[in-house]
């Protein structure tokens, strides 16, 4: 009889936003299982330190925007490829909600591609860890009766109605990724029709001890350049 080659599993799993107590019991289960831990930049070095399974070999796969020392995502999709095809349980780590804001889609392409299983546990996001932490909520009676979860990491791929929608919304608007052009998306929503005494929390390093959260008016956002809102 021809053997039946045996085949791994990858599991997509949410780390949290930083504070390594916000990790899913059942990514902890896995982490406790791995083979293989891919962990991204932004996971806290915590969470592989407490849950990780102590047998598991750790590969840094950290992204940031094409920057040096930025891993390629087919070489992610290599590795996860390459682990699976070696039966064995590969645990892909994100920062954050696995759906929110990462390349979860191409990472099920290439494992659909393969014919290789997957799980995708969810997390908690930063938007929802930040306000938790922040004592702000996201929807409020009276304020606001729906929330959107936006980047200004590519501002041109938003177009004038789209833009002239955020500045007139009443919806919470959340913006990722975007403290370091914070004058430049201010100024853009207050082009929009935005209110320049509209309220504006930056919260950096959300969930962790070194949480900062800077509360300023619209106005106050177009003036400061962006570095001030950086955490020291």
């Amino acid at each position: 009889m021809a053997s039946v080659k045996q085949m791994g599993k990858v599991i997509i799993a949410a780390a949290g936003p930083g504070d390594p107590e916000l990790i899913t019991y059942k990514a902890v289960q896995f982490l406790q299982q791995a083979d293989v831990i891919l962990t991204d930049r932004l996971v806290n070095k915590e969470i592989i330190s407490r849950f990780a399974s102590k047998k598991a070999e750790v590969i840094e796969v950290g992204k940031q925007s094409g920057k040096y020392g930025s891993t390629p995502q087919e070489y992610i999709n290599a590795l996860m490829i390459r682990y699976a095809l070696q039966n064995k349980l590969v645990v892909r780590l994100k920062g954050g909600d696995v759906s929110l804001f990462s390349n979860i889609l191409d990472e099920l392409e290439t494992l659909s591609q393969n014919r290789i299983s997957y799980e995708i546990i969810p997390g908690v996001t930063a938007a929802l860890g930040a306000a938790a932490y922040a004592g702000i909520p996201l929807t409020a009676r009276g304020y606001s009766t729906g929330v959107r979860l936006l980047t200004f990491y590519k501002p041109e791929v938003v177009t004038d109605d789209e833009w002239n929608d955020l500045g007139r919304t009443t919806d919470t608007l959340v913006f990722y990724m975007s403290s370091q052009s914070l004058s430049q998306l201010a100024q853009r929503l207050y082009e929009a029709g935005m209110d320049r005494l509209k309220p504006v929390a930056v919260i950096e390093q959300a969930t962790t001890p070194v949480q900062h959260v800077f509360i300023q008016t619209l106005d106050k956002c177009r003036e400061e350049s962006d570095r001030v809102f950086l955490s020291p």
